[in-house]
């Protein structure tokens, strides 16, 4: 065993339980056996499938937050009789948010359909005040998915409007909003119950899990087969797949044919298995979490417990787990555009017991007050990359990103705007009085220097309590003006700046650039594996024939 302990900035990571105040009690989840996550979040609500009769029903209600109570003066314990979005004729399954408005959210049910909801910004209007009646919301979009339950729906992540539906006819449909009349893609090949599904960063590639035991790949926009397949799990409960964000991997969950619970890792070119782990023989589902700092989360139904661990080339080192004594029977994540910086806080979940919501900050323990761009890669934005008309037609765009010290949204091919790191000097002190030299000789004549004069950088003053009170403007030679962090160890040469910030550019448009040509590689790759799939399929009916 080695004595050395592997560096990572993640290793002391701790969960932060929110306050009984700061959570929400009195909570009627659903019901349903149907294996769900039975929550969704965006970064201003969370939706919940409710307990209701007369059909299916889902709450929304303002995010919680560990660290202080919710926007709204909402009570931590929920009214018996609260606004629900209850169209449904039969029970939710499956809710979703869309990353491009974080006010409207998608569900599917049993009853083969699938709503759109759009949150109205007074629908908290009036809670805590007497004579208050509840209001339920109404749908504004209906996509008429299946004669059967629908029990998955996904938001396409770079394309806006695009929509994603697994039903029990064992399709994945994608759809187009703004023409819900038919669905623009259908992908078959699933021998059983689709389980789960997942995109990749950038919406070219769909992952799926059944419960045939096979994991596929699928490219909506070159064919209905999958372009891999792949034997995964040996059991056949629950298995769920995420995927690991720009790392070209994909992680799966499931059971093993000895009811093992396990973790697997896959890569994406050929589908082969890189690593499978057993994590214990207990018998919930676990679900997955992927976040960018590399991290995965595992969150088993039943347990009190969620385990994370660091992905480093191609291998899971555990760091720690957040233990309870209240079992979890569902989980979500908040998108990481709306966490706390502030507070250290890397990753927010959303733990649902038997009757309430319980907010979970995952903190890196810190004392820090400024931005800590190393535990803060740049995140998914709201902005959409594509329109769902360019997407169909077979553009592909990177995800767009937002960074979380500024706000400064762009796209993922692209470098994240950096500050230049300047220093200042610290004033010299004054010199003190010399004493009033005696009488001497007058001194014979010395040669006369004159020095170069430089025009100092200038600084433009920034407020102190903007974002950037630790940055500077330094007006560079061409009217450049470019934003400078402040030190105190001495300025850096303006010429220095300028050769060092020409070479960033020039290395990170050559990343830039390799980045696109793999992606294209991959995509030709998958392509031709639809073309021959598509040939197979040809040569097989017509041999029938």
């Amino acid at each position: 065993m080695s004595r050395f302990v592997r560096a990572s900035k993640y290793r002391h990571v701790f969960g932060q339980s929110a306050k009984k105040e700061h959570s929400y009690d009195n909570v009627k989840v659903s019901s349903s056996a149907w294996d769900t996550n039975l929550i969704a979040a965006s970064t201003r609500y969370i939706s919940i499938n409710w307990s209701a009769s007369g059909g299916g029903a889902f709450a929304i209600l303002p995010l919680p937050s560990p660290f202080g109570p919710s926007t709204h003066d909402i009570p931590s314990k929920l009214p018996d009789i609260i606004p629900l979005a209850r169209t449904h004729t039969a029970a939710v399954l499956d809710t979703a948010w869309s990353p491009a408005n974080d006010t409207l959210v998608a569900s599917a049910a049993e009853d083969g359909t699938s709503l759109l909801w759009k949150v109205p910004d007074s629908l908290f209007d009036g809670w805590t005040l007497d004579g208050w009646e509840p209001c339920d919301l109404e749908p504004v979009a209906r996509v008429d998915v299946s004669p059967k339950k629908v029990g998955q729906v996904l938001w396409h992540p770079t394309a806006a409007n695009v929509l994603a539906t697994a039903s029990g006819e064992h399709l994945v449909k994608l759809w187009d909003l703004a023409d819900p009349s038919h669905p623009r893609s259908t992908l078959n090949g699933h021998g059983d119950t689709i389980q789960s599904l997942a995109f990749n960063p950038s919406g070219t590639i769909i992952a799926t899990t059944c419960r045939d035991k096979k994991l596929r790949l699928f490219d909506p926009r070159t064919g209905a087969d999958p372009v891999r397949v792949a034997e995964s799990h040996g059991g056949i409960k629950g298995a769920r797949v995420v995927w690991m964000g720009e790392h070209d991997r994909i992680a799966t969950t499931g059971f093993s044919k000895m009811s093992d619970r396990q973790v697997s890792l896959w890569e994406t070119g050929g589908l082969g298995n890189v690593k499978t782990l057993t994590i214990d023989q207990s018998a919930g589902v676990i679900m997955p979490f992927w976040s960018d700092n590399g991290i995965l989360f595992l969150a088993g139904k039943g347990d009190g417990n969620i385990r994370y661990y660091e992905y480093e080339s191609d291998s899971l080192y555990s760091l720690a787990e957040h233990s309870t004594s209240n079992p979890q029977r569902g989980m979500c994540f908040l998108p990481r555009r709306g966490l706390e910086v502030s507070e250290c806080e890397i990753a927010r979940a959303f733990k649902v017991t038997s009757g309430g919501v319980e907010p979970i900050a995952f903190i890196v323990p810190r004392r820090a007050d400024s931005f800590q761009s190393d535990i803060y890669p740049p995140a998914p934005s709201s902005e959409p990359s594509l329109t769902a008309a360019e997407f169909f037609a077979g553009k592909t765009a990177p995800l767009n990103l937002v960074s979380l010290e500024n706000g400064a949204v762009f796209a993922g091919n692209d470098a994240p705007p950096a500050p230049v790191v300047v220093s200042i000097p610290p004033p010299a002190p004054a010199p003190a009085p010399a004493p009033a030299p005696a009488p001497a000789p007058a001194p014979l004549p010395e040669p006369t220097f004159t020095p170069a004069v430089t025009k100092p950088a200038t600084t433009t003053p920034v407020r102190a309590d903007s974002h950037f009170a630790d940055t500077a403007f330094v007006d560079l030679p061409g009217d450049n003006v470019r934003p400078c962090r402040l030190n105190v160890d001495g300025w850096t040469d303006t010429h220095s700046l300028q050769r060092n910030a020409g070479i960033e550019e020039e290395v990170d448009r050559l990343s830039g650039e390799l980045r696109e040509a793999r992606q294209k590689i991959r995509n030709l790759e998958l392509q031709v594996e639809g073309l021959k799939a598509n040939a197979r399929k040809a040569a097989q009916t017509l041999m029938e024939g």
